[in-house]
C-alpha cells in the first residue's frame, strides 16, 4: 500500500486493496482493465485456501496508516473476499477486502445515509481460532480439491475450491485437534451437513444420511490420509440419533 493505485482504501485494520496491471506508474492512473492473473490470482487464491498475507505500506499511502518516510511492515492480514469492479478511470479493476489477521473484523465506517433515520454501530470485539491453514491445505491436496463424499470438484476462475471440514470441532467445549487426522476435505454443501449431523460416518466408513436414515456412499480415503476413528465416533456421538441406517 504505497499509493500506486488510485482506488486503493485504507481503513487501517482492514484494505479494500486494488489488484495489479493496467495502470502508468507516471500518473497511478488506470489505462488498461486489470485480469484475475498473477498476483491477482495469487489473492484470490489466498482467499480460497485460507492463507493470509503480508501488508506492507509506503510513504505515498493514506497520510492516516502510512508510514512518514520509507516502508513499514504492518503484518499479517486475510483475504476475505474479493471481486471485479470498475474503478474511478472506468476501468475493470479487480478488489480484494482484506483484514488484519488479528483485528475485530469490524466494516469502515459508512458514508451519509440518504435513508431516514440513523444507524447506530456498535463496537464489539470478536474472539477467533487461529487454524493450521497447512493442515487444511495439505487435506485439499490429498484429494486434489475433491469432496470426499461426493467427488466433486469445484472449479473458481482462481482455480478449485474445497473446504477442510474438522471431524471433531475445534474450540471449547469439544477442543479437536487441528491436525490432518481431524481433517475432512469436502465441498461446501456436505460441509455444512456433516457439521450439523446430518451426514455421518459409522465405524465401517460409510457416509450415512441420518435424517432419511440411508447409507449414502463409502467415504473416499487415501492411504496417506490417517483419519483418527476416535474422532468420527465423537462426531457420531455429538449427533445421537435413534434411526439406523438402510442398507
Amino acid at each position: 500500500m504505497s499509493g500506486g493505485y488510485v482506488d486503493d482504501v485504507d481503513y487501517g485494520t482492514e484494505i479494500l486493496y486494488t489488484g495489479q496491471g493496467g495502470n502508468d506508474p507516471r500518473t497511478k492512473r488506470q489505462i488498461a482493465h486489470q485480469e484475475l492473473t498473477r498476483g491477482n490470482l495469487g489473492l484470490a487464491r489466498s482467499q480460497l485456501d485460507g492463507n493470509p498475507v503480508r501488508v506492507v505500506r509506503g510513504a505515498g499511502g493514506d497520510e492516516e496508516h502510512s508510514p512518514r518516510t520509507g516502508l513499514r511492515y504492518d503484518g499479517l492480514f486475510r483475504v476475505v473476499d474479493h471481486w471485479s469492479d470498475i474503478g474511478a478511470d472506468r476501468f475493470t479493476i479487480w478488489r480484494f477486502r482484506l483484514v488484519a489477521h488479528e483485528s475485530t473484523d469490524l466494516p469502515p465506517p459508512l458514508p451519509p445515509s440518504d435513508v431516514a433515520g440513523e444507524v447506530t454501530r456498535v463496537e464489539a470485539t470478536i474472539q477467533r481460532l487461529v487454524r493450521n491453514t497447512t493442515v487444511a491445505a495439505e487435506a485439499k491436496r490429498l484429494y486434489d480439491y475433491r469432496c470426499q463424499i461426493c467427488g466433486e470438484q469445484l472449479m473458481t476462475p482462481a482455480g478449485p475450491y474445497a473446504e477442510a471440514a474438522h471431524i471433531k470441532p475445534l474450540g471449547k467445549p469439544h477442543n479437536g485437534p487441528d491436525t490432518i487426522s481431524n481433517v475432512l476435505c469436502l465441498c461446501p454443501n456436505h460441509h455444512v451437513l456433516f457439521d450439523t449431523g446430518a451426514l455421518q460416518i459409522d465405524p465401517e466408513g460409510r457416509v450415512v444420511d441420518t435424517i432419511n436414515s440411508v447409507i449414502v456412499v463409502d467415504l473416499q480415503l487415501t492411504k496417506s490420509h490417517p483419519i483418527n476413528w476416535s474422532l468420527v465416533e465423537y462426531h457420531r456421538n455429538i449427533h445421537t440419533t435413534n434411526k439406523k441406517a438402510k442398507q
